[in-house]
């Protein structure tokens, strides 16, 4: 059983050797732990304290290619290097690594295909009430979509299976954060939440600007996500919506029809008219998405192979080799 923890780095030189220090070398039922380190286009001393440090495993971007390229690549290397289970931390030292044994016992169990901390934000002194609520209200959002609990879905200090990871695929430029939980939930993947508390605050995020910035950012990640696999919720209401209120004037035009008053009326005919088209519209827009969706899950499905043969170890060639032929215990064979 090996475990990578991974670690996206931008100009983290200063808070890198609290991450690795606080880093545990053993787990129990782990055979090895390995440390990665993504520079994600670094101008500090980042990769040179790491080295010092001790790591061994380096991915490297010559420019900042953001947090869900990152991660993706991160991930790409770990599974090419046999790869059990992947636990993802930031170089910030938000995250309690001591704390990385108590994150992958769900998933080292089999409890779980996915573990995510939560970080109980309603107790984390430097979040402002409004953040909180944020935190809380896009929380239920994501697990309103993925069919899911999870009291903190923002976290990044999560654990990943060898087999969720083959599943998932990561197409957002901002974060994965919101967009990984949503395909889990709706793949059925086990997902399971960690109490932690979080470290003191080292710097701030670098991941946005402000608040607004990131709601906006992971609201529209989010939608994205939402109308991949549940298209007929946000295009199925709004087509429910517009028609409902588009009917309503056509009745009126159509009563002042029958009165021989529909000469000053046309503006009741003109608006019925536009909503009842737009509702027709979003019909229409619904059934290609949903025809995009069919073609997505067997894309998918064949990036899933492809990610199996591509990061196959010889442990897994053992285990093909050795499985019995379904034809050799065939009843029906001569």
């Amino acid at each position: 059983m090996r475990v990578f923890v991974q670690i996206p780095c931008l100009n983290e030189e200063e808070t890198l050797p609290l991450v690795l220090e606080s880093i545990p070398r053993h787990i129990e039922g782990v055979d090895e732990v390995e440390i990665l380190v993504i520079d994600d286009g670094s101008t500090d001393r980042t990769v040179e304290v790491a080295r010092e440090l001790g790591v061994r495993h380096f991915v490297f971007h010559a420019r900042n290619m953001g947090l869900a390229r990152s991660f993706t690549d991160g991930v790409n290397y770990a599974l090419a290097h046999g790869a059990d289970i992947v636990v993802n931390t930031d170089g910030d030292n938000q995250y309690p690594q001591q704390m990385i044994p108590e994150l992958v016992e769900p998933v080292l169990d089999g409890r779980a295909d996915i573990a995510i901390a939560d970080r109980q934000t309603a107790k984390i002194a430097e979040f402002s009430w409004f953040k909180k609520k944020m935190q809380h209200v896009g929380s239920e959002v994501v697990n309103h979509a993925a069919g899911t609990r999870l009291p903190d879905a923002a976290s990044g200090f999560r654990a990943y299976s060898r087999e969720a990871l083959f599943r998932l695929n990561v197409v957002t430029q901002f974060s994965y954060c919101m967009e990984t939980i949503i395909q889990a939930g709706n793949k059925r993947l086990r997902i399971a939440s960690v109490p932690i508390t979080t470290n003191p605050k080292t710097r701030e995020s670098r991941l946005f600007k402000n608040i607004w910035q990131h709601m906006f950012k992971s609201g529209t990640a989010i939608i994205r996500s939402y109308l991949m696999f549940k298209p007929y919720v946000i295009l199925g209401w709004i087509a429910a919506v517009m028609g409902v209120v588009g009917i309503i004037p056509l009745i009126r035009f159509f009563i002042f029809w029958l009165m021989g008053e529909s000469a000053g009326h046309i503006q009741s005919l003109v608006l019925g008219s536009s909503l009842t088209v737009g509702a027709l519209l979003a019909l229409a827009i619904l059934i290609i998405a949903d025809l995009q969706r069919t073609n997505r899950v067997l894309i998918e499905d064949t990036l899933e192979r492809m990610k199996r043969l591509q990061f196959q170890r010889p442990s897994d060639l053992a285990t093909s080799a050795t499985a019995p032929d379904p034809a050799d215990t065939d009843p029906g064979k001569d």
